[in-house]
C-alpha cells in the first residue's frame, strides 16, 4: 500500500512540474546562463568606465609620436645629495656645466638647475636638452666618456651623493615652448604616475586644460617619460612666489571648464607629488 501511494505522489509531482522540452533544454544550459551573466557584467563595467574615463580608440601609432617631437629629447637628472656635502656638490656640478659648454660639437644644453625647497630636501634637479634624437644622445655619451676631465668630475660627484636617477623625456606638443626666465622666481614640479595605457587620454585632456593656466604665464614645461620610470608625467610651473602660486591656482578653478578637465584626469592617476624648486646660481632659467 505504501508503494502504491508513493507511486501516485511521484506521478502527480511530475505532472505538476512538467516543462516543455525546449524550455528544459535552455534551463539545463549552464554555459548560456554564464554567457548572459558575463554579458551583463561587461555591460555594467563598460558603463562605469565610460562614466569615469573617456574612451580612447585603439591605434597602431606610437603614443610618443602622437604627443611629441621625438627629435628633441630631454634628460631629467635627480640627485640626492649628502647633507654635509652640499657646497662641494654645487661647485662640482657647476664645473660640469661649464665643461659641457666648452666641448665642441656637443648638442647637450642645460635648461634648468634647481634645489628642492619643499619635498625631498637635499635634492637637486637638472634638466638638459638633446637635439637630434637618440642618435645624438649616443654621440654625446661617447664624447663625454672619452673626456678625461668630465670623467674625473663625474667620479668626484659620486662622493657627494646618496643616490641619483635619470629619465629621458619628451615634451608635450600642446605645451608652450620653453622660454628661459629671468629675475626672481620659484618653480613647481608636479609629477604624476599614470595607469598604463592612459597617456593619450592625459594628453587629450591637458591639451584643453593648459588654456586655463596661461593667465600669469606660469606654464614652463610639460614632459612624459620615454626611458626610466615609465608612464611618468612632469609639469613644470613658474611663479614669482608662493602667494602668487596660490592665487594663480585658485583663479584656475574660476575658469569654466577647468573643473571638467580635472574630473577626467584624476581617474588616470596612480600617484602624484609636488615639489617647490629654487634655481641654482648657474641655472640658465631663473
Amino acid at each position: 500500500m505504501f508503494n502504491s501511494i508513493l507511486k501516485q505522489c511521484t506521478l502527480s509531482c511530475t505532472k505538476q512540474i512538467a516543462i516543455p522540452l525546449q524550455f528544459r533544454c535552455l534551463s539545463l544550459s549552464s554555459a548560456t546562463l554564464k554567457d548572459n551573466k558575463d554579458s551583463e557584467n561587461n555591460t555594467n563595467e563598460g558603463w562605469l568606465k565610460k562614466l569615469l574615463v573617456r574612451r580612447i580608440e585603439p591605434t597602431k601609432e606610437q603614443h610618443s609620436r602622437m604627443l611629441s617631437d621625438k627629435e628633441v629629447i630631454y634628460e631629467l637628472q635627480t640627485h640626492n645629495v649628502r647633507p654635509d656635502s652640499i657646497d662641494n656638490y654645487m661647485k662640482n656640478y657647476e664645473q660640469v656645466v661649464q665643461l659641457c659648454q666648452k666641448i665642441p660639437n656637443l648638442k647637450y644644453e642645460l635648461i634648468g638647475s634647481w634645489s628642492v625647497r619643499v619635498g625631498d630636501l637635499d635634492q637637486y634637479v637638472h634638466l638638459w636638452k638633446h637635439q637630434g634624437g637618440y642618435a645624438e644622445i649616443d654621440k654625446t655619451n661617447t664624447i663625454l666618456i672619452q673626456n678625461q676631465e668630465y670623467t674625473k668630475l663625474r667620479n668626484q660627484c659620486g662622493q657627494f651623493l646618496r643616490s641619483r636617477h635619470l629619465q629621458y623625456l619628451l615634451a608635450f606638443s600642446f605645451w608652450p615652448s620653453i622660454e628661459l626666465k629671468s629675475g626672481s622666481n620659484i618653480y613647481e614640479i608636479r609629477s604624476y604616475s599614470l595607469k598604463p595605457g592612459t597617456m593619450i587620454e592625459w594628453g587629450n585632456n591637458w591639451a584643453r586644460a593648459i588654456n586655463h593656466r596661461r593667465s600669469n604665464d606660469e606654464p614652463f614645461a610639460g614632459f612624459f617619460s620615454q626611458v626610466g620610470r615609465l608612464y611618468n608625467v612632469h609639469h613644470f610651473w613658474c611663479y614669482k612666489n608662493l602667494e602668487v602660486r596660490t592665487q594663480t591656482r585658485e583663479a584656475a578653478w574660476m575658469s569654466p571648464g577647468w573643473d571638467e578637465c580635472v574630473a577626467y584626469t584624476v581617474p588616470l592617476i596612480k600617484e602624484m607629488q609636488s615639489k617647490i624648486l629654487h634655481p641654482t646660481p648657474f641655472s640658465p632659467t631663473q
